[in-house]
């Protein structure tokens, strides 16, 4: 609304009161209505300056939380406040700061048809992008390009320095696999291996006993502790074990803490599935929250663990609509034993026990958490199914401070390891054919059709035909992507995948599958390994230049603009900060190049300030007011402004599209800074200069540039 309309309506209020005296209205002179609308301008001027200087504050907590947690912790520590950290996020640094691996590969498409090179390209570079997150690399990036009619692969590994295990990994064959249930029985210790487990656990019995015997006689358990004690974990720290919960993975040694006193050491051995365990308890203190709950599990047709399916998805979740509407406290063992798919429901009735947080999937846990004691809940989906659970009972555990010596023992599983679940087959990707997306011509759902070739067709009869009711898993690296029910015996090498993803996960699924069966050949072409100390030298150079640059320029601002010049310094202040932060925020990763889009986009808020105090400069030397000086420049300005950054965006834009990794980087923080120094410029700068500006006399002083007495002729 403008000034005029406020007036306006303002006047138009008064008329319409009853009884008003016409004679009184023409004493709230004009000079009334200005002051109420001057007053409601300037509160919200006020209003948008604490805005600013909150904006400020938040973004760089944002950009620097351990700065401001250091003062936090003081604080917590002088004053026992108790207040809340700040969560710590780190800018994501790219290969050139970091450090690490640059690898080109080439991929040999010669085999493939036109039509197939570029799917099978694709499919590779997303079997390294699985191999390269398994190798656990922060912020890893593959892309594909096209030189010519070569097909390339760019990997850059940020922070990798064995460069040649990356390759070693990276350059093997995608491998396809299929394997069915591992049903034979644990192979049993020998006579020799359970001869040797028992002399090696007696041996270790011994020695514990004499270490008992150290500690009663009065040496200190924790010198002996880092003396002898066979817990890497706890041994440097003389057997500190911190807090130990009922939910941990110390039942034996949480069991012998609730009986202890404070301050006591055990007297006898406490033996435990590591070994045996000399003990010293601490304080207790309050833990985390058990509840004791029961489900009903109703799986379905492509749910995990889901081996012998009667519903569908849609039929699954009816079901178990069902019997939430009917289930109660006194029937739900019973609907349990008759309905819930659970494959223990048969011995517990649903009675999942006591368990803690960490112990359920995320989503069962965080729904049987919610809920109040006594409440049946559902059906509450998971990647198992559909459950409704009753929490029975919640409790708050205690916590007791441990310190322990371990002497280990061996058990049956150290010598003979636990058996696998799957057990290969003799068919893999090499017998697959092709796959492709499909929909089920009943149902509309979407489907992934496998198709083998002739020696595959007769090696899947076989294992389908004895494997009907059973899973068959489909391993690509290594890796389960699907475990399908066999419904029946498959003699025509034709299968189908069936489950619940939608058309994009099928089709993601179908490109890995061709990409193993049909695997293309990459050849390494270049390699370059930047090493952490370059990438941090660059990065402590690059950000040296960079407020070099910054004071320069504020510098700058102040001497040659005076007054505006320190509201450009807060407004520029605020630019950075706002824009690091959403640097952060969005994810971006910050190379070289990309400081430098920075650094650049920063010198493109101070041209319009620049713009913007040049045009008032220009306005007051044709005497008109500070007022309408600081509007109509920001209004002339605003034109120079947009096309310049307009130009500069849409040049970042075809950088981002056209441009490699580096370029891109640079494109993008240049984009963003731009995009921000619009923002600081035009609203932050102009909110700034409407607050001063009742400061100063109609047409200003010399803190203004320009300003100058008005002249007799300028007031007629």
């Amino acid at each position: 609304m403008t000034f005029s309309t406020k007036k306006d309506t303002i006047r138009h209020v008064i008329t319409s009161l009853p009884l008003v005296d016409m004679s009184a209205l023409g004493r709230f002179s004009q000079a009334h209505l200005d002051t109420m609308v001057k007053t409601d301008i300037r509160g919200k001027i006020r209003w948008g300056i604490a805005g600013i200087f909150a904006l400020l504050f938040v973004s760089v907590i944002f950009v620097s939380p351990s700065s401001f947690n250091r003062g936090i912790d003081w604080v917590n520590d002088t004053i026992k406040l108790g207040l809340p950290r700040v969560p710590e996020k780190e800018f994501q640094l790219g290969l050139d700061l970091q450090g690490g691996a640059h690898l080109v590969y080439e991929a040999d498409t010669t085999a493939l048809t036109q039509e197939e090179k570029g799917s099978a390209v694709e499919g590779v570079r997303d079997v390294i992008e699985r191999r390269v997150n398994g190798m656990g690399v922060s912020e890893p990036q593959v892309q594909t390009t096209k030189v010519s009619d070569a097909y390339r692969l760019v990997v850059e590994l940020p922070g990798v320095t064995d460069v040649e295990q990356a390759i070693a990994m990276i350059g093997g064959t995608p491998i396809l696999e299929f394997k069915e249930e591992n049903t034979e029985p644990p192979r049993e210790l020998t006579a020799e291996e359970q001869k040797q487990m028992d002399e090696y656990n007696a041996d270790a019995k011994k020695r514990a006993q004499d270490i008992l015997k150290r500690i009663k006689n009065g040496e200190n358990i924790e010198a002996v502790a880092r003396e002898v004690s066979e817990d890497q974990a706890s041994k440097n720290n003389g057997g500190y074990m911190n807090y130990v919960g009922s939910n941990s993975a110390y039942t034996e040694l949480y069991e012998w803490a609730v009986s202890a006193s404070e301050g006591t050491t055990s007297q006898t051995l406490v033996e435990s599935v590591q070994g045996y365990n000399i003990l010293k308890r601490g304080a207790e203190r309050d833990g985390g929250k058990e509840v004791q709950a029961s489900h009903i599990l109703i799986c379905y047709l492509g749910a995990q663990g889901c081996n012998n399916p009667i519903y569908n998805k849609d039929e699954a979740r009816a079901k178990a609509q069902e019997l939430y509407n009917t289930a109660n406290a006194e029937n739900f063992e019973m609907l349990a034993k008759e309905n819930s798919t659970d494959p223990s429901v048969s011995e517990n009735g649903g009675d999942l026990g006591w368990f803690g947080t960490g112990v359920m999937i995320p989503a069962f846990e965080t729904a049987v958490f919610q809920a109040e004691k006594g409440q049946i809940i559902g059906p509450v989906e998971t990647d198992f199914g559909f459950h409704i659970i009753y929490k029975r009972d919640e409790r708050t555990t205690k916590e007791y401070e441990l310190w322990r010596i371990l002497i280990q023992t061996q058990s049956e599983s150290d010598i003979v390891p636990p058996q696998d679940t799957w057990k290969n087959t003799a068919l893999s990707g090499k017998q697959l054919d092709r796959s492709e997306v499909v929909s089920d011509p009943q149902t509309g759902s979407v489907q992934v059709a496998l198709n083998f070739d002739d020696e595959g067709k007769d090696l899947f009869a076989d294992i389908t035909s004895r494997n009907v009711g059973k899973q068959v898993a489909i391993f690509l690296d290594g890796n389960v992507i699907s475990a399908p029910v066999v419904q029946t015996a498959i003699m025509d090498g034709r299968a189908v995948i069936t489950g619940s993803f939608n058309v994009k996960e099928a089709q993601l699924l179908s490109q890995r599958l061709n990409a193993g069966a049909l695997p293309v050949p990459i050849s390494l072409v270049s390699q370059q390994t930047i090493g952490a100390t370059l990438g941090s030298k660059s990065l402590t150079q690059s950000l040296y230049a960079g407020v070099v640059g910054v004071l320069l320029i504020m510098v700058f601002m102040l001497l040659y603009y005076r007054l505006p010049g320190l509201l450009s310094v807060i407004s520029l202040s605020l630019y950075i900060a706002l824009t690091l932060a959403v640097f952060k925020l969005i994810g971006v990763t910050l190379t070289l190049a990309g400081i430098a889009g920075f650094i650049m986009s920063i010198g493109m808020a101070v041209d319009a300030n620049v713009l913007i105090f040049e045009r008032l400069k220009e306005e007051l030397k044709e005497g008109k007011s500070l007022k309408a000086g600081v509007e109509e420049g920001f209004v002339r300005a605003w034109t120079s402004i947009r096309d310049s950054n307009i130009s500069t965006l849409i040049s970042c834009v075809l950088l981002i599209w056209l441009g490699t990794s580096f370029v891109k980087g640079f494109a993008v923080t240049l984009s963003v800074g731009v995009l921000m120094s619009m923002f600081t410029a035009i609203t932050i700068t102009r909110v700034m200069l409407r607050f001063v500006v009742p400061w100063f006399h109609h047409h200003g002083n010399r803190l203004f540039l320009g300003g100058r007495k008005p002249r007799m002729e300028d007031l007629k």
